[in-house]
């Protein structure tokens, strides 16, 4: 391999040798435009602009004559559908056509961006020719004022509460940079490089398109930040730029900041606000745009870390608080009792006899199954964890292991059977054993209380019997409910064993406010709104006794993954992303690029040092940052839970060591505790929290001393983590070390540690209080990492299989209710749905050749006679037979708008007379519901019958499709948990999943068909006269009982990006009394201009 890289380069090396040119052509490009005057300047984007309109514009000739052509009403359906397919291959052939133009701009526009930061770096105030923009800009910020005809941007601004002073010019490698993000993948760019600054060249470029472009950050405050800190250069160059986490959700405001040519947010709120567009009843509640072009911060956080994570929106179920956890508690406890005295047992029998000079082999052989039982029930055991790292155990464990493993774990049972459950920490996953689940049906009568009935079986048995359908069908009935019953009180079971063995109190989870807050794994933060999925939050909610929360019905759901695949362009940019760049690969198709950094890295990042113990890893931590306080250095020492944080502030305490936490107890303290941590001799104790987008700059004499130095207490096991937390030192040049300290105890290394490594610890005779330090163990810890983050992957991509089913599904009916939203291609979808149903009843009953009860189902549903005779109907084809009910269905329906057309527009066009009513509300009834439907009174005079058809086709079909989705998310819900407690034969669950959901997806299009049809068909109007006629708003959503969350499907948080930081609120805007003059120069009053619409 190395002499292939050699030969051939490494791949960083033939990216940035690739990306050169454009770097080349940049800097060519700057030498003219650096000569330009600023207002020649400030014009380039609307030339940039201009030359995008004209190089598309074909195109968008050709879109719009098609539009115009599919409103013709006498268009023939077919060929309606033609053309708004024509449009579809257009509007791709038009985003094709834009990345050629920016690419051609891509040069001159990158110089424009360099010249503007250059010159606001070199100014205190920035003059040009006032534009309506600039106008607009000076009523709200106190930096940008008018005098006459001209604009003065000031270099200081207001960004995230402080003032900030403009003094970047971008670096070449910021170019290239740019240039990766520009192509749509993920630039890699080291702590201090400055992402923020980077990102600023493609979203110029491709804001210029005016498609819009969004900025995700991992949380609202640096979203508000970033927006206000980069939106002044952008602005300045006449594009508009807005954040939609200073806005309401369903807000105009929030509407208006999609609107802008760049947007900033965070991932959540893009995320919900795509759900809640696609709840809403009224066009005009929708906020987002089509998704064009995306840049994520924190890519590897967001796309990786949060991928399986979904957003929710859900609301109240039926019997949503009647739970089991609390009731099922007592006998868990006594289960979990039972397996920790039974653990003591095999590890003390397994000690005796593995420490007996004087063992036979049998009895040598009996003591190594003792242990790995013991490791089996409780791996965490502490006393288990201590006897494994003597000298041979560990080996002799792994040896045992390797033995019940082959043959496809044939003989394991002889382990487990001895247990009351098994432990899998790798998988956290715990599983029940026949003895422990006859502990647990002690306690009760019923020797079945716990074991789940042979549905299948049972079933099959119940149709060979001699009883009559109605008996069969209770009896069919009370088998499905008791399985449906002993399913979940396994599940609860489960769940409160996980709690109990897996997971621990400030460790995986604080308790604040009375509540369970999940701390994250990645960065130490909490992550307040998250809850672990699958009723495991309700069983730590029951172990700590604290309110436990009622379950609730999923509305609408989608995984970040998901969300951001929509995009048609997507880029993002991270300091660690090179370890995860084939799963950006295979999920994401996006490419990772190692962009180089400004100056070399000068940190020097030491081999690892190994010791035996915790006790004696904690100890030797606490001597080296004696050392480097001695010598004046500031540490950060780095710990993976909030535990260990409080041990070594313990520690340092007795030392007389003065030093500062941060975890996720104290994160109120964080902007002030970071601040101070590059000072001379500080020391700061940090979970994870210091490691992503924590930027520590050195205090004066610090780099003298050697620079800030970096103290691992424990490797982590995702080699990012790590990563970020040697990033915060070295940071553009600086000095710096970094060191990490593990123990054989340690999580990562008991359950993940090569094989090879506790033969090599025996063979070097590591003896307590003695350290290892070699690069061939650092590997080898490195090799263990891989094999988590390979876990991992594997975990994600299956989780993430089953959500992709429901992505197809979601998107297929999401495009539905668009259609029926906008109403432009509702009438190919009914005309769809009015054939698809004829076809499936005329199939249902053309098998039994039963034309009497097609007849009747016809009329049922259609009100109509069927247009053929018997003879005909057992004869022809069902294609034909289809047709011929399709021509009638649809006559008849077209008259039957035009009757009701005439019958309530005399009313409408009273009303419009006589009120001032914007929308009325007229009844339909189909004789067995009604529905009050709200028709614009305007459109409806102007449009006639076609406009109140219209009204009742998209209100039916909206309320529909809504109704079918709310209920079919129930039953994936439900699909997930009986695949999952039920292994059908020994088959992949994830196949039944697909087999059954794709049936009941077929089955809610069919039930979807019959109603909308059904209701279009026989509906009426009851009323004879104007009486019954109200005013009614549009349908909007009564958002009172929903709730917004992120549930975790790993049962295991892996990101920061749910936190939402608790920020006072921030003023940026100028502060104009109202009778003042307007600041946009314009001689009004402030209330009677930019003023008007504020109270």
């Amino acid at each position: 391999m190395g002499f292939l890289a050699k030969l051939f380069g490494n791949k960083a090396s033939r990216d940035n040798k690739a990306l050169q040119p454009i770097l080349d052509k940049t800097l060519e490009a700057y030498e003219k435009i650096k000569n330009l005057d600023i207002d020649a300047l400030r014009h380039k984007t609307v030339e940039f602009k201009e030359y995008i309109n004209n190089y598309i514009a074909d195109i968008d000739t050709r879109i719009n004559e098609l539009k115009l052509k599919a409103e013709n009403d006498d268009l023939d359906l077919e060929k309606k559908n033609d053309i708004f397919e024509q449009v579809d291959k257009l509007e791709k052939q038009q985003l094709e056509k834009i990345e050629e133009a920016l690419n051609n701009i891509m040069p001159e526009a990158f110089a424009v961006l360099k010249e503007t930061a250059k010159r606001f770096k070199e100014n205190e105030v920035v003059e040009a020719t006032a534009t309506e923009l600039d106008r607009e800009l000076a009523a709200k910020f106190d930096h940008i004022n008018i005098e006459g005809d001209k604009v003065y941007y000031d270099n200081s601004w207001v960004a995230g509460g402080n003032t900030i002073t403009w003094d970047m010019v971008p670096y070449n490698v910021q170019v290239i940079g740019g240039a990766v993000l520009h192509q749509g993948k993920i630039a890699e760019m080291a702590t201090g490089e400055g992402k923020t600054l980077v990102a600023t060249f493609p979203v110029y470029l491709n804001a210029l398109a005016g498609r819009g472009v969004h900025v995700v950050t991992v949380n609202d405050y640096l979203a508000k930040r970033d927006s206000e800190w980069m939106g002044t250069i952008y602005e300045f160059l006449g594009l508009t730029v807005d954040c939609i986490d200073k806005h309401e959700p369903n807000s105009q405001a929030r509407r208006n900041a999609y609107l802008a040519d760049i947007t900033y947010g965070t991932n959540n709120e893009f995320g919900f606000d795509y759900l809640r567009d696609n709840m809403t009843g009224n066009p005009e509640e929708l906020v987002q745009r089509k998704h064009h072009f995306a840049i994520v911060d924190e890519v590897d956080s967001v796309l990786i870390d949060d991928a399986r994570t979904p957003l929710i929106i859900s609301g109240p179920t039926p019997r949503g608080d009647h739970q089991e956890f609390d009731i099922l508690k007592a006998d868990v406890v006594k289960l979990y009792e039972a397996q920790k005295r039974l653990v003591t047992l095999c590890l003390a029998e397994a000690k005796k006899l593995l420490t007996d000079p004087n063992a036979t082999p049998e009895q040598k052989q009996h003591g190594a199954d003792q242990l790995f039982r013991a490791y089996r029930g409780l791996p965490k055991n502490n006393a288990l964890i201590k006897f494994l790292s003597e000298e041979g155990m560990r080996t002799l464990m792994q040896k045992t292991e390797g033995f019940y493993l082959q043959e496809q774990q044939k003989n394991m049972h002889i382990i487990d059977d001895e247990l009351y459950f098994v432990l899998d920490e790798k998988l956290h996953s715990v599983d029940l054993t026949e003895k422990g689940i006859d502990e647990l049906t002690k306690a009760y009568n019923d020797q079945t209380f716990f074991i789940l009935p042979d549905v299948g079986s049972e079933i099959a048995e119940l149709e060979r019997s001699n009883l009559s359908n109605d008996e069969k069908l209770i009896k069919k009935s009370e088998l499905l409910r008791n399985y449906s019953e002993k399913s979940e009180r396994l599940h609860t079971v489960q769940q409160l064993l996980k709690a109990y063995t897996l997971f621990e109190k400030d460790v995986d989870y604080v308790i604040m406010d009375n509540k369970i807050k999940i701390v994250d794994e990645q960065t130490g933060r909490i992550m307040e709104g998250r809850r672990w999925s699958d009723g495991l939050h309700q069983a730590v909610e029951a172990k700590e006794n604290v309110h436990i929360e009622a379950a609730t019905q999923t509305y609408a759901t989608i995984t970040l993954q998901n969300y951001f695949r929509m995009y048609h362009k997507l880029a993002g940019m991270t300091g660690t992303a090179e370890t995860e760049a084939g799963e950006f690969w295979d999920i994401y198709k996006l490419d990772v690029v190692v962009i180089p950094t400004n100056k070399p890295i000068a940190r020097i990042d030491a081999e690892d040092l190994i010791y035996k113990t915790k006790r004696e890893k904690y100890n030797a931590v606490i001597e080296k940052i004696e050392e480097f306080v001695t010598e004046g250095r500031p540490v950060l020492v780095g710990t993976t839970s909030v535990d260990v944080s409080e041990l070594l502030s313990r520690m340092l305490t007795r030392k007389g060591i003065k030093h500062n936490v941060l975890n996720a107890k104290l994160h109120a303290k964080e902007a002030q505790i970071v601040k101070d941590a590059g000072q001379a001799g500080t020391v700061t104790i940090a979970t994870n929290m210091a490691g992503r987008g924590t930027d520590i700059k050195l205090g004066p004499g610090v780099k003298e001393a050697g620079g800030l130095a970096i103290i691992g207490t424990e490797r982590h096991e995702s080699r990012r983590v790590d990563r970020q937390l040697r990033g915060r030192s070295g940071r553009q040049g600086d000095n710096g070390s970094s060191q990490f300290f593990v123990s054989l105890e340690d999580d990562l290394m008991r359950m993940f540690g090569s094989e090879r490594i506790a033969p090599i610890m025996d063979k070097l005779g590591l003896q307590e209080g003695e350290v290892i330090q070699h690069s061939m163990i650092t590997k080898q810890i490195e090799k263990a990492q891989k094999k988590v983050e390979e876990n991992h992957f594997g975990t994600r991509k299956h989780l993430l299989e089953y959500d992709d089913v429901m992505n197809s599904q979601r998107e297929a009916i999401y495009e539905k209710r668009r259609h029926a939203l906008f109403g432009e291609r509702l009438s190919i979808d009914i005309n769809n749905m009015m054939y698809d149903l004829g076809e499936s009843m005329i199939e249902k009953f053309q098998d039994t050749s039963d034309y009497e009860g097609l007849q009747l189902e016809v009329l049922s549903t259609m009100g109509i006679d069927l247009p053929f005779e018997e003879d005909e109907f057992k004869r022809s084809k069902l294609e034909v037979l289809s047709d011929k009910l399709f021509d009638r269905a649809l006559e008849v329906y077209n008259n039957k708008t035009r009757i009701i057309g005439e019958k309530t527009l005399p009313v409408i066009e009273n009303v419009l007379k006589n009120t001032q009513f914007e929308n009325i509300l007229i009844p339909f009834t189909d004789g067995k519901k009604s529905m009050n439907v709200v028709v614009n009174i305007k459109k409806a005079v102007e449009n006639g019958a076609k406009e109140i058809s219209l009204a009742v086709e998209k209100f039916i079909t909206l309320g529909i499709i809504d109704e079918s989705w709310k209920e079919h998310l129930r039953e994936l819900d439900d699909l997930k948990q009986s695949v999952r407690n039920a292994t059908y034969e020994q088959k992949d669950p994830l196949l039944i999943y697909k087999f059954e959901s794709f049936n009941l997806f077929k089955q809610m299009i069919q039930k979807i068909n019959t109603d909308v049809i059904s209701f279009l068909m026989r509906a009426d109007v009851p009323m004879q006269d104007g009486s019954q006629v109200r005013e009614q708003r549009a349908r909007a959503i009564d958002r009172s009982r929903l709730k917004e969350q992120r549930n975790d499907l790993l049962s295991q948080a892996h990101s920061n990006t749910q936190e939402r930081q608790v920020t006072q609120p921030i003023h940026v805007e100028k502060k104009v009394g109202r009778n003042d003059p307007c600041p946009c120069g314009s001689g009004k009053k402030y209330k009677n201009c930019h003023g008007k619409d504020e109270l």
